[in-house]
């Protein structure tokens, strides 16, 4: 059964020739020593695929009676353990993770919540909210309820209840309808009806959408962004262009996210982990040629310069080359 997390544009495949007992061993090694031989840790975890990895960790756990995961965090520290520990994390428990940190504490970090929810598919988000609930025994509906309000609310649990459409056809004559049906709830009228917005950018398929934005240009003369831009504010506005940016390309908005992550004065590593690590196996080669279009430089040199050592040498080998 084909993963929904696995993509053939990513930078880290399965190792050819894979061994879990022995790459388990070599990791008790390389952390039992005196002194954490981060090289072999680090050459081990960035060149195995996720369910190689979660065979590692289960032998790892056979033979030592300990959990990778605790291991790792007892042994590293700081960026390099936060990535190595995502590393060993199963896709679907990392977003989890993810999205509850960033409504844990006080303020919410909306743009996480953001690029998580606009950039899954429904199957991954369905995987997502199990998850959730298995760790947490809370709705991640409930948590995002108690976090958010309004429109935003709204728009954010229709996407973690994972109720887009997955499929690839696309019906011409409901572009048709819909595009008329969003130009009549912005542009036309005076006020907004936001729930019409909601309805169909968070529902319809990516394909659909494509097209049904292709129709609202020719009706409004305009972008949908532009409208949304004039018609929408605050948070609901950022997660609406967020939706429309992935509808036009994924791997470009994740190349904006990650270059707001190293650019100006400190890193955002809370974001810069999350992208590499989370599409690693999906799109990160589309990401890189992405960056590269927009931004006039690699990822691969733009990660070289805002990071160092051993955490700095893992990213790299996630991004997996220089463009």
């Amino acid at each position: 059964m084909a993963s929904v997390w696995v993509g053939n544009r990513g930078t880290i495949r399965d190792y050819p020739s894979f061994n879990a007992p022995r790459d388990a061993e070599a990791i008790r090694k390389a952390i039992r020593g005196i002194g954490t031989d981060e090289k072999t840790l680090i050459d081990i975890l960035t060149e195995r695929s996720n369910i190689q990895r979660q065979l590692i960790a289960k032998e790892y756990l056979a033979a030592s009676g300990k959990d990778l995961k605790d291991d790792l965090k007892s042994d590293l520290s700081g960026n390099l353990e936060r990535v190595m520990v995502a590393l060993v994390t199963p896709p679907a428990v990392f977003d989890a993770k993810q999205l509850k940190k960033s409504m844990k504490g006080t303020g919410t970090n909306e743009n996480a919540l953001i690029e998580i929810l606009a950039s899954r598919n429904s199957k991954q988000m369905k995987e997502v909210s199990q998850a959730y609930y298995k760790i947490y025994k809370k709705s991640l509906g409930d948590d995002i309820s108690s976090e958010t309000s309004g429109d935003f609310r709204k728009a954010l649990l229709t996407l973690a209840d994972g109720r887009r459409d997955d499929g690839f056809k696309v019906d011409e004559h409901l572009a048709k309808k819909d595009a008329q049906i969003l130009y009549n709830a912005g542009e036309k009228r005076w006020g907004t009806d936001e729930d019409k917005f909601t309805d169909i950018l968070c529902f319809r398929s990516i394909p659909q959408l494509k097209l049904t934005f292709d129709e609202y240009r020719n009706i409004s003369k305009k972008n949908i962004e532009d409208t949304i831009l004039s018609e929408m504010s605050g948070h609901f506005e950022d997660l609406l262009l967020a939706i429309v940016k992935c509808v036009n390309s994924t791997p470009a908005f994740l190349a904006e996210r990650l270059h707001q992550s190293l650019k100006g004065a400190g890193t955002d590593e809370f974001t810069l982990n999350r992208i590499m690590v989370s599409r690693s196996e999906i799109d990160l080669l589309d990401i890189r040629a992405e960056y590269k279009k927009h931004y006039g430089c690699s990822l691969y040199s733009a990660i070289k310069s805002d990071t160092s050592g051993d955490y700095e040498t893992t990213l790299l080998k996630i991004c997996g080359g220089d463009d």
